[in-house]
């Protein structure tokens, strides 16, 4: 592995916070994860009968004022909610003393693919049975895309840069990326970046529906989502966030942090193919893949693991097997989805997978892909199947495609 010294201007994850189906800790997110247990269920937030698919990866222990004051939480819509909760999470998990810090010299990048729809369809029949004058005079800043990082600076008084990037399904990863650059250039000393997303709505599940990329395996809802399976019917939608408290591996010694991995580099490419589907030869996916080793100084022997953007529909898994291979050959490095367990978290799958693959990294465990029962030819990879696999590597990609043709790719060494 080129460049093995990790020098003290590397970019390095101090702290996890997220807000999944599988838990609200990095603790528990991780120990679920890695004993395969599914979060998905029949939909809870709305009746589903009548949807094609009905079944959601929801958080369903999620208390937001463990995390904000009341007034904080009722000023929010629930992905800002999730979005500042992880970022408080995150700042706890790093021991980072805020008070300690420039705080303009901190900032967030906490992008959403859809900003909020609970509250907008609530609102939207609102006004359709009252009339004009009758919304809440909330309404705009509660469901416009930017307000998860605004909201989490607003709750941890930081006042770097903000903002809130948008690229679908790769908004968590582009958002690393960025903080990834930012950091390098001296932008901030610390950075928190990720992503969030609560769309398990009437609107948006009847729009996927019909767009014919969910699940419709509503009689067994953990077996519903089965990335890289000859079986598998489309994706489950999920919700949550991720957040990942970055900053330079000197910035973290001066504080005597422990980090978990170093956040090495970052490809981003587009299909400019499809506004839904992928590019059929998966070149500029895998592009990303290479964009991303190169970055990290890394060749594709060096890496150890894949944590796959796998979300279970047909064309995509495909597509991103032809790419890996394009990028490894015939050399079988391991991959798996986290989206067999948490559902496809849509704009915050980027960074809830980024966390499990720097956890990877940190424990030397590769989490499985749950219900992989039916090889598929097409998808010719060496998935972990079922169970978590103990194996010490040295460097992991995150993968991240979005709707649109945006594609990022984050590399991870171990520390």
């Amino acid at each position: 592995m080129s460049g093995t010294s990790i020098g003290s201007g590397a970019i390095v994850v101090t702290g996890i916070g997220v807000m999944t189906s599988l838990g609200c800790s990095r603790t528990d997110f991780w120990d679920n994860l890695v004993q395969g247990r599914s979060g998905v269920r029949r939909i809870r937030a709305f009746d589903p009968s009548g949807h094609l698919s009905q079944i959601a990866a929801e958080i369903t222990d999620f208390d937001p004022e463990a995390y904000l004051t009341r007034k904080q939480a009722r000023r929010m819509a629930r992905v800002s909610q999730l979005a500042a909760s992880a970022a408080v999470e995150a700042v706890q998990d790093a021991g980072l003393e805020l008070a300690q810090h420039d705080p303009a010299r901190v900032g967030c990048i906490i992008g959403s693919a859809a900003g909020d729809y609970t509250f907008l369809e609530e609102q939207h029949q609102r006004f359709l049975q009252r009339g004009p004058g009758s919304i809440n005079p909330l309404a705009v800043p509660k469901i416009i895309p930017n307000m998860p990082a605004a909201n989490a600076a607003i709750v941890l008084g930081i006042t770097g840069p903000n903002l809130g990037p948008c690229a679908a399904c790769a908004t968590g990863a582009y958002a690393l990326g960025m903080a990834l650059d930012m950091l390098r250039c001296g932008r901030a000393d610390v950075l928190l970046a990720g992503g969030a997303e609560s769309t398990i709505t009437p609107l948006v599940v009847d729009a996927y529906g019909c767009m014919s990329v969910l699940s419709q395996r509503n009689g067994e809802p953990e077996r519903a989502s089965r990335p890289f399976d000859a079986e598998r019917d489309g994706f489950v939608i999920g919700e949550g966030a991720g957040v990942l408290v970055l900053e330079t591996m000197e910035h973290a010694r001066s504080r005597g942090a422990e980090p978990l991995a170093v956040l090495a580099g970052c490809g981003m490419t587009s299909d400019a193919y499809s506004i839904a589907l992928p590019e059929p030869d998966g070149r500029w996916a895998a592009r990303a893949m290479e964009l991303a080793l190169a970055d990290a100084e890394l060749a594709p022997e060096d890496v150890g693991y894949i944590n796959a953007h796998g979300t279970s529909t047909k064309a995509n898994d495909r597509i991103e097997a032809l790419a890996i291979n394009r990028v490894f050959g015939h050399r079988r490095v391991p991959v798996s989805s986290s989206k067999s367990m948490l559902g496809h978290t849509l704009g915050a799958a980027g960074a809830i997978e980024a966390a499990a693959t720097a956890l990877a990294l940190y424990h030397g465990v590769l989490p499985p892909t749950i219900n992989y029962e039916n090889v598929d030819s097409e998808c010719d990879l060496d998935v972990v199947p079922n169970t978590a696999r103990r194996q010490d590597i040295k460097a992991a990609l995150s993968n991240a495609f979005g709707f649109g043709g945006q594609n990022a790719v984050v590399a991870f060494r171990r520390i």
